[in-house]
């Protein structure tokens, strides 16, 4: 399967004109043949927290990707304000699924409560687990998904440039200790977004700016490497 990651510039509560681009850029991972498309964190908003920003059921925000969705048989992935929520979401021709973030940042607790379960959303591409941002930094967030069966591992964010080698470094990490593909979209500010392989090997890396990267996931390297080195069989959460 062919994923890409769309790293959008994300204009502070201009979610008319965030639309416009993300659309744009959708349209060009779509020629390129990818068939999962990832956005960074609040792509639509931004850290908005104007009562127009939020996002309440049944999500009329995300009705131009729902008609996406329908059109190409794609899945979109990304987040979006609702309430006192900061909600990832997997959309498809099958419907939509949300899932919380974890972790809300500093000040980001005096708008949003972190979530309250973990839990991979099943996709006809697999078991995605979805993290969102500062979620990265937890180690356990990406772990419970691995635990429950995840097949590849998502994580959409708003890393500011000057934490750019930690994001990177978080990034490999998750995918290299879960064993599994890390597909990770950053904003445009912060840039490097990456789509790397169960071996944690960089297939796909953005620089500044807005960016589309596409690359092949494959699954069945992940059970290669898993086979080769069997970490989670050798596990022993016993004495942990």
């Amino acid at each position: 399967m062919r994923a890409a990651c769309l790293q959008l510039r994300v204009e502070l509560c201009q979610p008319k004109e965030n639309l416009c681009r993300a659309l744009e850029l959708a349209r060009e991972a779509l020629r390129r043949e990818a068939e999962i498309l990832i956005y960074p964190e609040l792509f639509l908003t931004g850290f908005c927290y104007e009562a127009g920003a939020h996002d309440l059921p049944p999500f009329p925000l995300l009705d131009p990707f729902r008609a996406l969705a329908r059109e190409h048989e794609c899945l979109i992935i990304g987040s979006f304000c609702s309430g006192r929520q900061n909600l990832g979401f997997c959309l498809d021709a099958e419907g939509l699924e949300l899932r919380p973030k974890i972790h809300p940042f500093d000040k980001e607790k005096e708008h949003f409560d972190g979530g309250d379960f973990i839990s991979p959303v099943a996709t006809k591409w697999g078991m995605a687990g979805l993290e969102i941002c500062y979620d990265l930094r937890f180690p356990e967030v990406a772990r419970a998904l691995a635990l429950q069966g995840a097949d590849f591992l998502v994580t959409v964010g708003q890393f500011p440039a000057a934490r750019r080698a930690q994001w990177r470094a978080l990034c490999l990490a998750r995918a290299i200790e879960n064993q599994m593909p890390h597909l990770a979209c950053n904003w445009a500010d912060g840039g490097a977004s990456l789509i790397v392989s169960a071996r944690g090997e960089v297939q796909a890396e953005a620089g500044s700016g807005e960016a589309v990267i596409v690359d092949e996931v494959d699954l069945a390297e992940r059970d290669a490497v898993r086979r080769e080195i069997p970490c989670f069989a050798d596990r022993r959460p016993e004495i942990y």
